[in-house]
C-alpha cells in the first residue's frame, strides 16, 4: 500500500456518505471549498484523487459543527483550529473542555474570550449559568458574539435579540400548554416534540422576515459564493449549513409559502 493510500483511507464519496446523516447539505463542492480555503489537507492518491483520513473526517465534522451551531465565519474558525488551541487540542483527542458542565475557564477558554467580556455578556443577560458551571449553549452564545464582534456588533446591541428569544419561548410554552396538562405517559415527551417543531417553524420565519427587511432597505444578498451562515431562507427547508460554493438565495420567498412546504413534508426538529 502507498503512502496516499496510509495517510487517506477514505474516497470524498465515503466521507459524504459518514458526514451526512448529520450534515445533509454537505457536498462535494464545499469540501472542495473549504480544502481551497485551507481549512482541510486531504492526502492525494497517484491519480490525483482525493484522500481522507480519520482525522481528515473528524477535522471536517468539527468545522460543519461551527458553522451550523455556532455561525462562525471560516477566518474564525481557522484560528481555532489551529495547533496549540482548545479546540485543536480536542479534535487531536487531547485534553478539551467538555461540552457541558464547564467552569468559567473552560468557557473562556473554549470560546476565545476573556473575563471582561464574559462578565458583560452575563450583564445582558445573553449567558445564563447554571450554580457555578455553564452549558453547552453558554459557549455557542459566547463564540456567535465572539464572531459578531469583528463586524463591531457589542453584548449590548443584542439585548433585543435576547427579549426577542425570550418572547418567543413564551409563545412556544403557550402552544404547547394543553399538551403539557395531559396526564398521559407520554404527554410531556409529545410537548417536547411540539416545541422544538414549532421553535423550528419561527426560527424560519424570523429569517425570512429578517431577509425581506433587508432586501427592502436595498440589501438583497448578491451574487456569489453564500456566507457561513447556519441555515438560508431561500434554500429550501433544512435549515442546516448551506453550500458555500454555490449561489446565495439571491431572492425572497414568502414565508407562508415555505411554512406550507415544511409542514408539507411533516418533519420535526433536526
Amino acid at each position: 500500500m502507498g503512502e496516499p493510500e496510509q495517510r487517506g483511507q477514505f474516497s470524498i464519496g465515503e466521507v459524504l456518505a459518514q458526514l451526512r446523516p448529520e450534515f445533509p447539505d454537505i457536498s462535494p463542492s464545499k469540501i472542495r471549498f473549504l480544502e481551497e480555503k485551507g481549512l482541510i489537507e486531504p492526502a492525494r492518491s497517484r491519480s490525483g484523487y482525493r484522500r481522507f483520513s480519520a482525522a481528515d473526517i473528524e477535522r471536517l465534522r468539527d468545522i460543519l459543527t461551527m458553522q451550523r451551531d455556532s455561525y462562525l465565519p471560516l477566518r474564525v474558525i481557522r484560528e481555532r483550529l489551529a495547533p496549540g488551541t482548545p479546540a485543536a487540542r480536542a479534535a487531536d483527542g487531547g485534553p478539551g473542555p467538555a461540552p457541558a458542565d464547564m467552569s468559567r475557564r473552560q468557557l473562556m477558554e473554549a470560546a476565545g474570550i476573556g473575563e471582561a467580556e464574559l462578565t458583560e455578556l452575563e450583564d445582558y443577560g445573553l449567558i445564563r449559568r447554571v450554580g457555578r458551571q455553564y452549558g453547552p449553549e453558554a459557549l455557542a452564545v459566547a463564540r456567535t458574539v465572539a464572531a459578531l464582534h469583528q463586524y463591531g456588533v457589542q453584548a449590548r446591541h443584542l439585548r433585543a435579540v435576547r427579549a426577542a428569544a425570550d418572547r418567543e419561548a413564551n409563545l412556544i410554552e403557550q402552544v404547547v400548554a394543553p399538551q403539557l396538562r395531559q396526564r398521559g405517559a407520554g404527554a410531556r415527551d409529545a410537548a417536547s416534540r411540539t416545541a422544538w417543531q414549532v421553535a423550528d417553524l419561527t426560527r424560519r420565519l424570523h429569517a425570512t422576515l429578517v431577509e425581506s427587511a433587508l432586501a427592502e432597505a436595498g440589501l438583497a444578498a448578491a451574487a456569489g459564493p453564500a456566507p457561513t451562515s447556519s441555515y438560508e431562507p431561500g434554500a429550501g427547508i433544512s435549515g442546516r449549513a448551506t453550500d458555500p460554493a454555490g449561489p446565495s438565495a439571491g431572492g425572497l420567498r414568502s414565508a407562508s409559502g415555505r411554512l406550507r412546504v415544511y409542514l408539507g413534508k411533516g418533519r420535526g426538529w433536526p
